[in-house]
């Protein structure tokens, strides 16, 4: 597995490096040019002060008179040549012979080198050459073709000792070698810094997530030193870890929970039924038994629906969406529970619309949400309570709410009651994933679940689903297939 400072070393010290080497390359080259061009451009400018000099030298142009004149201008330029500690000044005549030298030797280890050949073959009759004597000195000679007749004599040539502007060449590549090596060590150092100060929480990170995710979920990252994205990463991974911790708490809240509700009607049913295989069938609590095996049975079959709702939320909840009539779905709930409500001492107050509501919704499970609130409502209300059911459309919403009489949620519960498993302070018997059954069905259906509470005065649930007209596309599910939730 590649770790993010090989990747770094592979891809930015990479380009770091040719950017260098590009630089150095760059540098050196025009180091070049600029000190070798500039003792060049030295030996070319005492040419043309030469040249400008024979040009004033005699009066008609060509004649043999002007000739000898220049070449005696010529060569008593090389026998006063005052700058002889730095150059030998050179007469050159047909085929590069030397005719006159400013030292007064013509030695041989200064002849060699391609410039007199260069200048007589170049179109700006000029020529240099750098090349290294036989006694080891690397010289730079400049031949210039004399521009005018000067009988013999042929060409100037200049030669020049090239040691000083060796050493400073070699300082300069020194120097800047030295300068690159420091550019790059101070690049290597501060980027592994910089990947340090990165690699370090991350490893933390992925220390305190495989600690959450081997059950650990009271460990925290300390996300207080970091005010970046590593920080804003750390809060993510701590408020996962609370989210964790409280959905774990309130899974092992829902298993005690189920355990005592499993618990309470199999006891009262294996209770009744060793009564009931002692009792003869005439007798009242034979019939007494029979009735409370069935109750207890709705609440097993009750709690067993819940906990496969709660798988379903887990795969995600499955639709075959088509219009319907939402006031005849209303109705049907109430219907559905007005014996129960009449058995507890509640009063169902519930005007039907005239007009239709149409949605695009599952029938079953818009029943189950309309049955599952007023189930809540029902439980939740004391006897001879009323439970207030309402429908309004605003805003091409259709509201279903339902309101009750009972001791309310407080406002901390009220926060967390759809969250799956939670259980308020005043709940009663249930798992407690009722609510979040019917906050993801309305979400599903393109609405939403509304829930407003009073303490001592009652709650109102409400679920607001889209108006459906024909010919516009369902907000909710999709037409005569199964969607996921």
């Amino acid at each position: 597995m590649t770790s993010i400072t090989q990747r770094w070393l592979r891809g930015g010290l990479l380009m770091t490096l040719l950017a260098l080497v590009l630089a150095e390359s760059v540098f050196l080259y025009t180091s070049y040019q600029s000190l070798y061009g500039g003792v060049e451009d030295a030996i070319q400018s005492r040419f043309s002060t030469i040249e400008g000099r024979l040009q004033a030298t005699g009066t008609a142009a060509g004649s043999a008179a002007n000739a000898l004149a220049r070449a005696q201008a010529l060569r008593r330029t090389v026998e006063q040549f005052d700058e002889k500690d730095k150059f030998e000044f050179m007469l050159l005549g047909s085929g590069g012979v030397v005719l006159a030298t400013s030292s007064g030797q013509r030695s041989s280890a200064l002849t060699e080198g391609g410039d007199y050949a260069a200048a007589v073959t170049g179109a700006s009759g000029t020529g240099t050459a750098i090349f290294t004597t036989t006694e080891g000195e690397r010289v730079m000679a400049v031949t210039a073709l004399v521009p005018y007749a000067a009988q013999n004599i042929t060409a100037m040539r200049l030669v020049t000792s090239l040691n000083l502007a060796d050493d400073r060449w070699h300082q300069t590549v020194l120097y800047s070698l030295g300068l690159a090596a420091a550019l790059l060590g101070f690049s290597v150092m501060s980027g592994l810094f910089f990947i340090r100060s990165i690699v370090r929480p991350l490893g933390q990170v992925e220390a305190t997530a495989t600690r959450i995710a081997e059950g650990d979920l009271a460990t925290r990252l300390p996300s207080t030193r970091y005010h970046d994205e590593i920080g804003r990463l750390c809060d993510t991974i701590n408020r996962m870890a609370e989210a964790l911790a409280h959905t774990e708490q309130l899974k092992n809240e829902f298993i005690s929970s189920v355990s005592h509700e499993l618990r309470t009607p199999l006891t009262s049913i294996k209770g009744w039924v060793e009564t009931i295989a002692a009792l003869d069938p005439a007798d009242e609590n034979y019939r007494r038994g029979l009735a409370v095996i069935s109750t207890e049975t709705d609440r097993l079959y009750t709690m067993v629906e819940e906990l496969l709702d709660f798988s379903r939320l887990q795969n995600g909840l499955k639709m075959d969406c088509a219009p319907l009539d939402l006031v005849a779905e209303v109705t049907d709930a109430v219907l559905f529970v007005e014996a129960r409500a009449a058995q507890e001492g509640l009063r169902l107050d519930y005007t039907e619309p005239e007009e239709p509501y149409p949605v695009w919704a599952d029938a079953g499970r818009l029943r189950q949400v309309l049955v599952n609130l007023l189930d809540n409502a029902i439980k939740y209300s004391p006897p001879g309570g009323c439970i207030y059911i309402t429908l309004t459309r605003s805003g091409g919403m259709l509201r279903t709410a339902i309101r009750d009489e009972g001791r309310g949620i407080s406002p901390g519960d009220l926060a967390h009651v759809r969250e799956r498993f939670y259980k308020g302070k005043n709940a009663v018997r249930g798992s407690g994933i009722g609510l979040a059954v019917v906050d993801q069905i309305a979400a599903a259906l393109g609405g939403k679940l509304e829930i407003d509470s009073t303490p001592g005065h009652g709650t109102t649930a409400a679920v607001l689903l889209p108006e459906y007209r024909p010919g516009q596309a369902p907000q909710g599910g999709a037409p005569s297939q199964q969607s996921e939730a």
